[in-house]
């Protein structure tokens, strides 16, 4: 069959790395530091079995038919709940389900960019993210990040000077690196989006998976003027396989969001939405959620232990307070894309860094998911990638030129 021409937005769309490289990882040989994989055992899978059998057995017809494109009304009232526990205040009606939050950032840009508007990013920045906004043909203007979130002081004089159409960031448990946006940093964060009339896209979706470290409000809790939409989703908590997200805005900001749903996928399976109601009915969630935090708190001290115990002097990494990531920069000029090869025959699987930037990358570091591993396997799966750092370093060094000394010519 002869394929077709493709437009000129799919020529900019890059393959994501970590799609590729898990296709790599799904051999059982591999240990898998690779995708931003929660940990199956942590599924209520039994709960969520249940609720299935009890909306086919209770609500089938409705369940199996069209519904709204803005979501299942009980859901919306539930998650609208949940964000005013966490200090955003919302209504149902500020509320439309989304087929996982990835969908979010889809419909987001769909609404808000044309062709050439400016995207402030940090730099590195989530991957995918950065897939949508290439995707809608948009330019990127970047801001450095350090262990405490987006240089706030580098986006103002971006506003400045390039006027963009929107900002964005993950503020907690940063994609890739772990890192979290402080208080300070928030409120002038909202301040300058109210200030400067620019929205910013605030993508959290590890947010509920703190285990140190003070709670922090979502940014779009902050400044009632500020053009800010957020987005969450119950990946993270409940199961990906649900693909249940939400986005949370201004009224008139969620209707455009969900003109433009619906000329995506018209809605969100109305039979995940309606299990998923359910089961949160009598389900714990908040008692679901300790043990999550719990869980992956053992994790993420496991990996720090690990590489404590294994990687050279000149190694750095980040120490996240939540969340499935941890950033980690190599010594001696190393590139992470160069080390993957000798990681895989260590059978131990990580995703380079370079991807993860919207220009100038820094090639030296890697991002390493925690959350998906024991701590017996995270323990030798790092053991294995230091033993394929220390190969390539050594190869480096006996690849250098040694330097010959000129004698004097005698007579």
């Amino acid at each position: 069959m002869r394929s077709a021409t493709l437009s000129r937005r799919m020529n900019r769309i890059k393959a994501s790395a970590i799609r590729e490289i898990l296709k790599v990882t799904e051999r059982p040989d591999i240990l898998s530091f690779a995708g931003g994989l929660p940990a199956p055992e942590a599924f209520p899978i039994a709960e969520l079995a249940r609720a299935h059998a009890e909306t086919f057995d209770r609500e089938g017809a409705a369940a199996l038919q069209y519904s709204t494109t803005e979501g299942f009304a009980p859901l919306r009232a539930w998650i609208a709940e949940r964000m005013r526990k966490r200090g955003l205040a919302a209504t149902p009606e500020q509320v439309l389900i989304t087929t996982g939050s990835q969908q979010g950032i889809d419909l987001v840009a769909k609404v808000l960019l044309d062709p050439g508007d400016v995207v402030v990013v940090e730099s590195p920045s989530y991957l995918a993210a950065l897939q949508v906004f290439e995707g809608y043909e948009a330019g990127f203007a970047t801001v450095g990040s350090d262990e405490h979130g987006m240089r706030v002081d580098q986006l103002e004089r971006v506003l400045r000077r390039s006027k963009p159409k929107l900002v964005y960031l993950v503020p907690t448990f940063q994609n890739p690196k772990g890192t979290t946006l402080a208080l300070e940093r928030r409120e002038q964060l909202a301040r300058l989006a109210a200030e400067h009339g620019v929205p910013v896209l605030e993508d959290d979706p590890y947010g509920e998976l703190r285990f140190s470290g003070a709670e922090l409000p979502p940014v779009a809790a902050l400044e009632r003027r500020a053009p800010i939409i957020y987005l969450s989703t119950f990946s993270k908590t409940l199961a990906p396989g649900l693909r249940i997200g939400w986005a949370v805005g201004a009224a008139e900001t969620v209707r455009a969001l969900t003109v433009a749903k619906q000329a995506a996928d018209l809605h969100t399976s109305s039979i995940a939405q309606r299990a998923v109601a359910r089961m949160l009915e009598s389900f714990d969630y908040p008692a679901h959620v300790s043990r999550i935090r719990a869980l992956y708190g053992e994790r993420r001290d496991a990996m720090l232990d690990a590489l404590a115990r294994e990687f050279p002097v000149g190694a750095t990494w980040t120490r996240p307070e939540g969340g499935l990531f941890l950033w980690v920069c190599l010594p001696g000029g190393v590139d992470a894309a160069q080390l993957l090869p000798q990681a895989l025959r260590e059978h131990v699987a990580f995703v380079p860094g370079a991807p993860f930037f919207a220009r100038a990358p820094d090639r030296s570091c890697l991002r390493l998911n925690f959350s998906n591993q024991p701590p017996e396997l995270i323990a030798e799966g790092i053991r294995r990638l230091a033993a394929a750092l220390a190969r390539i370093r050594q190869a480096d060094v006996a690849a250098e030129p040694v330097a010959r000394s000129v004698l004097p010519q005698t007579a």
